[in-house]
């Protein structure tokens, strides 16, 4: 995966920062959590899981219990305000990342397309238009994946692909309450 060169200022943890930026599975697991709650917190699940199993191999979560790995998900600070839900679909992401290997970040340097990378990223677990979308976005925009006709399949709308540090993040936030409230308007 070609990195940024400095890790994403998702959370206000440096290690959670670089772990997100640095390895696949903990990028794609955050924006699992993202659901229901800041950002800050979401991205820094990975680390805080990373730190309670010891690792984030997708077959060796993908192997464990679902009510194991949502007890794990829920001991103080609990990684998620719903962790037997969100333990379920981390679970399914994992066993999704499985054919993959040592190698999750070939489901998108694989793809020949943006168009076939926008139907992978639907295809995972959990994943619907507005959270592939903004993966889409970040892999883009902050790790240089350009597949051919990359640039008409990034969303018309604020995502976290246009965010790097912590200012971007917190004009980001704004860009986002204002993208919705007008959605809202348009209803």
């Amino acid at each position: 995966m070609d990195v940024p060169p400095s890790p994403l200022e998702w959370t206000d943890n440096p290690e959670a920062n670089l772990l997100i930026t640095e390895s696949p599975v903990a990028l794609l697991i955050g924006y699992t959590l993202d659901q229901q709650m800041p950002i800050e917190r979401a991205f820094l699940g990975p680390y805080t899981l990373k730190s309670r199993l010891g690792h984030l191999d997708p077959k060796r979560i993908s192997d464990m219990s679902i009510p194991a790995l949502a007890a794990l998900m829920a001991e103080k600070p609990a990684i998620h305000r719903f962790p037997t839900a969100m333990a379920a679909r981390i679970h399914e992401l994992c066993e999704a990342l499985v054919p993959y290997g040592s190698s999750v970040e070939q489901l998108w340097t694989t793809a020949p397309t943006a168009k076939e990378l926008t139907r992978r990223l639907r295809a995972l677990p959990g994943f619907g238009e507005m959270k592939a979308g903004s993966l889409y976005a970040t892999l883009a925009l902050q790790f240089n994946v350009h597949p051919k006709g990359w640039e008409e399949e990034l969303p018309d709308h604020p995502t976290l692909g246009i965010v790097a540090t912590r200012e971007e993040r917190i004009a980001y936030r704004e860009a986002k309450r204002a993208w919705k409230a007008s959605q809202k308007v348009r209803a």
